[in-house]
């Protein structure tokens, strides 16, 4: 009894994904609903799982093939496992076989990984002109990775091929052609160090192509100018340090910045209700709740889910899904409907370093916020010179919509509230 592995329904703003990683190869054993396969979007990656128990058939889409909703990808067959042991006796037979059968044995383990290559492998391994036989392979089953092909090339390509000619020393004629190729492949790989001018084309993912069609897309349909400040750190540093200890200790989560700012920047927006307003067609849509976007990095690219009604979570309620925002980005896991719907959005480039930058607008919001390094600098303080803990703020905004006045005194009363942080408790 064969059984359909299908795409599951897409969301209504996607409408393929890409095959990304298959975690079980035809003939695997697999549990009902053990994650079978990662498809991406442009937004998230989904997991297939599998409908029931039994072996993973045939795999119809390989990594890199594009499909839609309901697509088949895999067949599954329930119980048997027949096919399993098939692979492991041809293997056997050989060690006392006939001459003619131990040569395909020798090449088995090599060879039969080629086919098995998904496509940003083979085009790594293609362009790198690397035979994949030398490569070691540390996936399942042996199977050859990117990570593993790039490891190869930094170390010169100078892997030994020695274990594949070892087993086998009679068939001569087999062992011959494997060395063959060792020469000039190690050749080339071997000059890449010595300054050969190297180049590599890699296929944007979805969610690269999809930032970058947005951020494209924000720079061409608004008038967006950026306004800078910069704030006193030392108020909010003052407070944290004094409470941080007992605040992990009532809360079970640290006390960080970003809760002092989505405070700030909500209490500025019920201030300013034309910074958290957007625009449909002709009409200013002016939103009645307050859900900012938190950009987060990932190895995929630049992520923003949203904190939803953020009015009315309290420090430590943002402190803690910012953090499993932060985890669960790293892990793939943001679904799909915490990246949509924000109307406002805070970014942070001061945690890789960026002193001052102008963020670009999340569409179809009118205004992001951009924070940054703390750096201590020497400030004029009542006719006296001191230093202070400063950040420099940008605040990009839609001047379609919002005047330079709203825009200026929007990020001035961001400021002031961090200054005074009591402020944000008292709503004054």
């Amino acid at each position: 009894m064969s059984t359909e592995v299908k795409v599951p329904a897409l969301p209504e703003s996607v409408s393929e994904a890409t095959v990304v990683t298959w975690h079980k190869q035809a003939g695997d054993a697999v549990e009902r609903d053990e994650n079978l396969v990662d498809l991406e979007t442009d937004k998230v990656v989904l997991e297939v799982p599998a409908p029931e128990d039994g072996v993973l058939g045939e795999i119809l889409k390989p990594e890199g093939e594009t499909v839609t909703a309901g697509e088949v990808v895999a067949t599954l067959t329930a119980g048997g496992g027949a096919g399993a042991p098939a692979p492991a006796e041809a293997p056997a037979e050989t060690a006392g076989g006939p001459a003619a059968a131990s040569a395909p044995a020798a090449a088995a383990p090599t060879e039969g990984e080629m086919p098995a290559l998904s496509p940003a492998v083979r085009n790594l391994v293609d362009s790198h002109g690397l035979d994949p036989r030398q490569i070691a392979g540390t996936g399942r089953n042996g199977r050859i990775l990117k990570e593993d092909v790039l490891a190869f090339i930094e170390q010169g390509g100078a892997k030994t091929a020695a274990p594949a000619p070892a087993p086998a020393p009679a068939p001569a004629p087999g062992s011959e052609p494997a060395s063959t190729p060792a020469a000039p492949v190690s050749t080339p790989a071997a000059a890449i160090p010595a300054g050969e001018r190297e180049e590599r084309r890699v296929p944007m993912t979805r969610l690269r192509q999809r930032i970058a069609e947005r951020l494209v897309e924000a720079q061409q349909t608004a008038a967006m100018l950026t306004t800078f400040n910069e704030v006193n750190m030392q108020p909010v540093m003052d407070l944290r340090g004094r409470y941080k200890d007992q605040f992990v200790k009532t809360h079970d989560t640290k006390l960080g910045f970003m809760s002092f700012f989505v405070k700030a920047v909500v209490e500025a927006l019920k201030r300013f209700p034309a910074v958290n307003a957007s625009i449909d067609g002709t009409d200013i849509l002016y939103h009645g709740y307050y859900d900012i976007g938190i950009a987060v990095s990932s190895e995929r690219g630049l992520m923003v889910p949203v904190l939803r009604d953020a009015d009315q979570l309290s420090f430590a309620e943002i402190e803690a899904a910012i953090a499993d925002f932060g985890q669960r980005a790293q892990a793939g896991k943001i679904e799909l409907d915490e990246l949509t719907g924000g109307t406002f959005t805070i970014t942070n480039g001061g945690i890789f370093g960026s002193l001052v930058s102008t963020p670009i607008l999340n569409p179809p919001q009118s205004g992001i916020l951009g924070m940054h390094k703390i750096q201590e600098r020497p400030m004029a303080e009542n006719g006296q010179v001191v230093v202070r803990p400063m950040m420099y703020l940008a605040h990009s905004y839609d001047h379609r919509i919002i005047d330079g006045k709203e825009a200026v005194q929007f990020l001035v009363t961001i400021k002031d509230m961090l200054e005074d942080p009591a402020r944000l408790l008292l709503e004054v």
